[in-house]
């Protein structure tokens, strides 16, 4: 089984905000695989579906994002998933809105949740799909940035950003990681439409 985990912060107030796009990413995967309504254990929503053909666990922490790893952590436990078959998707400051950024290993680059995975599953070595938001304008505190909604211009391009990160999973789960970072690394995607794998 895989794990496929979604970052962002629990509750209505925060799910517009950029920070909360791997929880936007995980609910396009749901609703492709149409998969049951979430249900709620270890601090998470949690919802078992097939995705390119491979049983996955979608979860989403719903404890806040500084404190994420240690939900992520305990449910892989239970679920006995390594590392090696988790994979992680959350917003990135450091790239343009509309790009991707697959890989696996290396540290946090700044981001709280994936700080926390790291110091609570103790490796680094779980695949990533970075979502590019762009960076906030000189001036502008970047956390103050990330929660907030996303802009008229780039909730327009949102559901194709949403659903390229969304193929970009699938296509790892069916063709491995190195065939996904081929395909999707570094490109626009968010005005791609038909991105599917």
């Amino acid at each position: 089984m895989h794990l496929v985990v979604g970052l962002g912060n629990p509750g209505v107030d925060y799910q517009d905000h950029r920070h909360n796009l791997g929880f936007k990413v995980v609910d396009e995967l749901r609703a492709r695989a149409r998969g049951p309504l979430p249900r709620a254990k270890f601090g998470a929503e949690v919802c078992e579906v097939t995705l390119a053909g491979e049983r996955t666990l979608l979860c989403k922490p719903m404890e806040f994002m500084n404190v994420s790893g240690q939900v992520v952590a305990r449910v892989a436990s239970f679920w006995k998933i390594p590392a090696a078959d988790t994979l992680v998707v959350h917003d990135e400051l450091d790239l343009p809105f509309g790009c991707l950024k697959l890989g696996a290993g290396g540290g946090a680059g700044g981001h709280n949740g994936v700080r926390s995975l790291l110091a609570d599953l103790g490796q680094a070595d779980f695949a990533r799909v970075r979502v590019g938001v762009g960076r906030p304008a000189a001036g502008r505190d970047p956390a103050d940035y990330l929660l907030s909604n996303f802009s008229r211009a780039e909730d327009k391009e949102l559901p194709a950003l949403v659903g390229a990160a969304a193929d970009a999973i699938e296509m790892i789960l069916a063709k491995g990681l190195p065939a996904a970072m081929n395909r999707f690394n570094g490109k626009a995607q968010s005005n791609k439409p038909g991105n599917r794998a």
